[in-house]
C-alpha cells in the first residue's frame, strides 16, 4: 500500500509538472489571439474562491494590523482577535494547555489547516498524538517571519469545505509578500515582561526582493527570534491535593530560525513560474512540562535547554497562468519536517515525560536522557483552472481542480510499548523490535465550484469534492454558498458545507499502542477497570465529519460605517477518540482497547463585527464570539475549552498623518470545565471554572520617515495575570501572562 501510494503521488507530481511546462509552451502562440479572445467573453465574474472569500465568515489581517499591535513571536497572538477565533490548548482534554493554538469556532486545533501562499504546513503531523488528541506541539502557525507577511486570510464555517481534510474548523492562509520593485527591509522587536519570571522575547527578520532581469526576480528572507521559557516556580503552590502540594509548569519557550528564497520566471506573458526553498528551526526551550503537567524530578535539571527540535525543510515549484479561455494556478511541493526530542515516557501518569533512555556508563541501567527522531516527509500537489462561461445568461465563473496529499512517516519513537502475549490479533505485532517504523497514506481529491451572478441581486456559489484516501476510502463534500443583496447597503449571505477529516497516522497504526498502567482504563458503574489497559491504532478508522451551516447579515454604509452578524451550526461526528470497547473481551487483566469513531457532538454560536468612524481621527472596531452550545452529546462534556463568548475592541487614533495611538481590549467570557478526567476517567462533582477576564492593551505606531517605522506599546496594561492550577477536569489549563512592554523598528532601503 505503501509503495503504491508513493508512486500515485509521485506521478501525479510529475504529471503537473509536465502539463505546467506544456502550458508554458503553448502560451507564446495565445499571446496575441488571447486579449481580443478575452474582450469577447463579456463581464469577468469572480472565482468561486474569490466569491467565498467574501463570506461572512472570513478575516483579513494584513501588514497594516500586524504593523499596529505587532507579533511578539506567534502569528496565533493577532488571529485570535478575529470574530470565531479562540486560543486553546492542544486539545479539550486540557492537557498540553500552555501549547496556545487557533481554535475556530470552537473545533479543536486539529481541524485548523494552516496554508502558506496556499500550500499545506503538516509539520505537527510529526508530533506523536496522545490517547485523549493531544500533542506536543506549538501548531503550524509560526514558520513565517511576522515581517514577512503581507496578510492573513481567516476561512471559518462552510466557505473553508473547498480546502479538503483538516479544514472542518476552518483555515489560516498565510500570504508573504511579493515586491516589485528593489527593496532591502529589515524588522527588529522586543517584548520585556515585567515579571522576571515570565519569558521575555527578542526577534529580528530580513528580505531583499526585486527584479533580476528582463523575466526574472527574487525573494531572499530570514528571520530569527526567541522566547525564554517561564520560571520553574511560576505556578508554585497552585495546586494542592492529598499528595501535597504540586507545581504545574508554565509557559515552554521557543527559538526559531527561518531562511527562504524565491525565484519567479516571467516565461511569457501572462505566464508566471515559482521555484522556493525554505529551511527552519523550531527549538524548544523546556520549562518542565509535561504531558499531565506536572513538574517532575528530570525537568529541573534541564530547565532553559532545548529538549525538542523541530527542522522543516520545502521546495515547491508553482505556475500561474492566463489563458483566453481561463486561468490557471498549479503547484507541487515537497516538505520534510524532523522531530528530534528528548525520550518521553509512553506508558501511565509518567507519559510524555522526559524520561532517562541511555546508559551512559555501560552498566546496564538507563540513567540518562537520549534523543530520538520521528520523519516525516509529505508531496502536496493542486491544480486549478478557473473557465468563465455563460449559462443560457448567466455570468459563471466554472472552478475545476485536482489535489493530492501524500503523507509518509517514520517513527522508531513511540511504538516500542511491548504488549503482552495474551493480547492477539491479525494486525498486532507483540515485540516492538519487529514492527515496522514507515507508515503512509494518500488522498486524492477532485472538485467542482461555480460562481453564477443568477441576476442583478442573487449570486449562487455551488461545489462538490470527492476524496479518495488510502486508509479509509471515499468521501464526497457538497457545499452551496449564496449572496442576495437587498440594497447597495446590505446583504443575506448563506452556506451549508460537509467537511471531512482523515484520521491521522498515528490513530491508523496498530503499532502505536499505550500502556495506561490504570490511567484511562473506562470505569463500570462507577468503579475503574483495573490496569494495565492497552491501547492500540485502528486501521479502519472512518473520516471524521462535519456539516457546517450559517446565516449572516452584513451592512455596508458610509464614513466606514459597517457591521455583520452570522450564526452558525455545526454537526459533528465520527470524532475519534481512545475507545471503550474492549477488544479481548474475556480478559480480566491486560484489556486492549483501541482508537474509535465516537457519538456525535454539537457546535452553536454567533459572531459578528461593528465598525466606524468617529469623527476624522478616530476608528473603532469591535467584534464578538458567543458559544451557544459546545458539547459531546453521549456525555454533554465540551467538545473544546474555548470561553462561552468573547469580544474584541479597538479604538485607533489618527493623532497626526505620521502617528498612530491605538487602544485595544479583549474580553474572555468562562470557559466551561469538563467534569470528566481525560487522565483517569473520573467524574469530578463540581470541576473548577476559568472565570472571565479583560485584557487592555496600549500601543502607538510612528512614522519615522517614508523608510522607517517605530512601534512601542504596552500589553496587559492592567496587569491581570492568570495562573495554571489544572492540567484535566476542569478549565483553568493554561497562564496568561502578566503586564510586558515592547518595542520594535521596521526599516526599508
Amino acid at each position: 500500500m505503501a509503495r503504491s501510494s508513493a508512486r500515485l503521488a509521485s506521478g501525479t507530481a510529475l504529471s503537473l509538472l509536465l502539463s505546467t511546462g506544456i502550458l508554458i509552451g503553448t502560451a507564446y502562440a495565445q499571446e496575441a489571439a488571447g486579449e481580443d479572445e478575452a474582450e469577447a467573453l463579456g463581464t469577468i465574474v469572480l472565482s468561486a474562491e474569490d466569491q467565498i472569500k467574501q463570506a461572512l465568515g472570513v478575516s483579513t489581517v494584513t501588514s497594516e494590523d500586524l504593523a499596529k499591535t505587532p507579533v511578539v513571536n506567534d502569528i496565533s497572538e493577532i488571529i485570535r482577535k478575529m470574530p470565531g477565533v479562540n486560543l486553546t490548548g492542544a486539545t479539550a482534554s486540557g492537557q498540553r494547555g500552555n501549547q496556545r493554538q487557533i481554535d475556530l469556532r470552537g473545533m479543536g486545533p486539529e481541524n485548523t489547516l494552516i496554508l502558506i501562499d496556499g500550500k499545506p504546513v503538516n509539520s505537527r503531523s510529526a508530533v506523536k498524538m496522545g490517547r485523549n488528541g493531544e500533542r506536543d506541539s506549538r501548531g503550524d502557525s509560526n514558520w513565517v517571519p511576522a515581517d514577512l507577511i503581507e496578510r492573513i486570510e481567516v476561512i471559518r464555517g462552510p466557505a473553508a469545505a473547498r480546502y479538503g481534510s483538516g479544514a472542518a474548523g476552518g483555515v489560516v492562509n498565510i500570504i508573504t509578500k511579493r515586491p516589485e520593485e528593489m527593496t532591502a527591509s529589515v524588522g527588529l522587536h522586543f517584548n520585556s515582561p515585567e515579571r522576571g519570571a515570565e519569558g521575555a522575547t527578542q526577534r529580528g527578520s530580513f528580505m531583499v526582493a526585486g527584479p533580476a532581469g528582463e523575466r526574472l526576480s527574487f525573494r531572499l528572507h530570514g528571520g530569527y527570534a526567541r522566547t525564554d521559557a517561564d520560571a520553574l516556580d511560576i505556578n508554585d503552590g497552585a495546586i494542592t491535593d492529598a499528595g501535597g502540594t504540586r507545581m504545574l509548569a508554565g509557559r515552554e519557550g521557543v527559538v526559531n530560525k527561518d531562511l527562504g528564497a524565491l525565484l519567479t520566471w516571467q516565461a511569457a506573458e501572462g505566464h508566471e513560474v515559482d521555484f522556493e526553498a525554505s529551511a527552519s528551526r523550531q527549538g524548544n526551550i523546556y520549562a518542565g512540562d509535561t504531558q499531565l503537567g506536572s513538574i517532575g524530578t528530570i525537568p529541573a535539571g534541564l530547565w532553559g535547554q532545548e529538549t525538542n527540535r523541530m527542522y522543516r525543510r520545502t521546495f515547491a515549484l508553482s505556475h500561474r497562468g492566463d489563458y483566453d479561455f481561463g486561468t490557471s494556478n498549479s503547484y507541487v511541493q515537497l516538505e520534510n519536517t524532523n522531530n528530534t526530542r528528548l525520550c518521553e515516557g509512553l506508558a501511565g501518569s509518567g507519559e510524555g515525560a522526559i524520561t532517562n533512555c541511555v546508559d551512559s556508563d555501560g552498566d546496564g541501567v538507563n540513567d540518562a536522557p537520549g534523543f530520538q527522531t520521528i520523519r516525516t516527509s509529505n508531496i502536496s500537489a493542486k491544480t486549478e483552472w478557473m473557465l468563465p462561461l455563460n449559462l443560457r445568461g448567466k455570468e459563471t465563473m466554472l472552478t475545476l481542480g485536482a489535489e493530492v496529499r501524500h503523507e509518509k512517516i517514520d517513527d522508531p519513537a513511540s511504538i516500542t510499548v511491548t504488549l503482552p502475549p495474551t493480547i492477539t490479533g491479525p494486525d498486532l505485532e507483540n515485540d516492538p523490535s519487529r514492527r515496522d517504523t514507515k507508515l503512509s497514506q494518500t488522498t486524492i481529491g477532485l472538485f467542482a465550484e461555480a460562481n453564477i451572478y443568477w441576476n442583478d441581486r442573487l449570486i449562487l456559489t455551488p461545489g462538490l469534492r470527492y476524496d479518495h484516501n488510502s486508509g479509509f476510502g471515499s468521501n464526497v463534500s457538497p457545499s452551496l454558498n449564496a449572496e442576495y443583496t437587498f440594497s447597495d447597503e446590505v446583504k443575506l449571505k448563506v452556506g451549508v458545507a460537509r467537511a471531512f477529516k482523515a484520521p491521522n497516522v498515528f490513530q491508523l497504526n496498530p503499532n502505536y499502542v499505550y500502556n495506561t498502567r490504570g490511567n484511562g482504563c473506562p470505569w463500570v458503574d462507577g468503579v475503574r477497570l483495573p490496569g494495565p489497559c492497552y491501547v492500540a491504532g485502528n486501521p479502519d478508522l472512518d473520516a471524521e465529519i462535519s456539516l457546517n451551516k450559517e446565516i449572516g447579515v452584513a451592512y455596508e454604509g458610509e464614513n466606514g460605517l459597517s457591521a455583520s452578524v452570522t450564526w452558525f451550526h455545526n454537526d459533528y461526528k465520527n470524532k475519534i477518540y481512545s475507545g471503550q470497547v474492549q477488544q479481548n473481551e474475556d480478559a480480566t487483566t491486560n484489556r486492549l482497547f483501541r482508537w474509535e469513531n465516537t457519538g456525535p457532538a454539537v457546535i452553536e454560536g454567533i459572531e459578528g463585527n461593528f465598525a466606524t468612524a468617529i469623527g476624522e481621527d478616530l476608528m473603532l472596531n469591535t467584534n464578538f464570539t458567543y458559544m451557544i452550545d459546545s458539547k459531546i452529546k453521549s456525555t454533554g462534556q465540551p467538545l473544546s475549552l474555548v470561553p462561552d463568548y468573547t469580544i474584541n475592541a479597538s479604538l485607533d487614533w489618527a493623532v497626526r498623518d505620521d502617528m498612530l495611538l491605538l487602544l485595544s481590549a479583549t474580553h474572555y467570557g468562562p470557559i466551561q470545565p469538563s467534569a470528566v478526567s481525560v487522565v483517569t476517567g473520573s467524574v469530578t462533582e463540581d470541576p473548577n471554572e476559568r472565570g472571565g477576564y479583560t485584557l487592555w492593551n496600549l500601543g502607538m505606531k510612528w512614522e519615522m520617515n517614508e523608510a522607517t517605522q517605530l512601534s512601542a506599546g504596552v500589553s496587559n496594561l492592567f496587569d491581570k495575570q492568570v495562573f495554571r492550577t489544572e492540567t484535566s477536569g476542569g478549565s483553568n489549563t493554561f497562564n496568561e501572562p502578566g503586564r510586558a512592554f515592547y518595542i520594535g523598528l521596521n526599516a526599508t532601503f
